[in-house]
């Protein structure tokens, strides 16, 4: 999948980078929000978010679920930034979907 396609992936959703404060920014100089900016999204709808590694299978896992929920969605990435990305993109398409 890659970094610039979770990137892209988020931008469809209407994200914005119009406050770079917790980004990082890609080969392109795109911005991109962090992990940690990644888990204040999450907190601020009231979700719990987390990335694991995979080592059988050399990628990482993100993975959220409403507080209190047993009920989980999960994305995969090469890294822990694309993870974290697309977790996002997925996340917002989720809730506009509801």
């Amino acid at each position: 999948m890659g970094l610039i396609f979770a990137l892209d992936e988020l931008h469809a959703t209407g994200w914005s980078c119009l406050d770079t404060t917790g980004c990082a920014f890609d080969t392109d100089g795109r911005a991109y929000p962090t992990i940690a900016r990644v888990q204040q999204e999450f907190a601020a709808a009231g979700f719990e978010f987390s990335i694991t590694h995979q080592s059988r299978f050399n990628c990482y896992r993100a993975e959220w679920r409403e507080a209190g929920s047993d009920q989980t969605q999960a994305v995969v990435g090469h890294s822990e930034a694309e993870a974290a990305v697309y977790a996002l993109a997925q996340f917002r398409r989720s809730l506009v979907a509801a």
